[in-house]
């Protein structure tokens, strides 16, 4: 069910566990600004999912909260990721929910890296 990111974030949420170590995840990377893992239930051959580590709802939340070394290591941790996992001569797609309307299911931000096949328009 799609979250509202004007809420205060939720400690007992997933990726707040994950990042506790309550929960495995299959890591591929992590740094001290973000935690990269492939995702349970992929929707492209390849599916990783980059949380920050700092307890930020959504991107808008993010943006406006958490500093700019967060910001840019956060940002410099989703490339990192692309390159690694080989995607980006052949393209890929970053997409991060915001919202019910953006169809946001976890509060606590979270970048989808998609690729490994054609992913066709954003929209049909």
């Amino acid at each position: 069910m799609p979250i509202d990111p004007t809420l205060p974030y939720d400690e007992a949420n997933i990726f707040a566990k994950i990042l506790r170590g309550e929960i495995p995840s299959k890591k591929v990377y992590e740094d001290d600004h973000a935690l990269a893992f492939h995702d349970i239930a992929p929707q492209a051959p390849v599916h990783i999912l980059v949380i920050p580590k700092g307890a930020y709802v959504s991107w808008d939340d993010f943006t406006a909260k958490a500093s700019d070394a967060e910001i840019a290591g956060f940002a410099r941790a989703v490339g990192h990721v692309a390159r690694e996992a080989g995607l980006v001569d052949a393209g890929y797609r970053v997409l991060y929910n915001v919202g019910v309307n953006g169809g946001q299911e976890v509060p606590h931000l979270h970048a989808h890296i998609f690729g490994g096949k054609p992913l066709g328009r954003m929209i049909g």
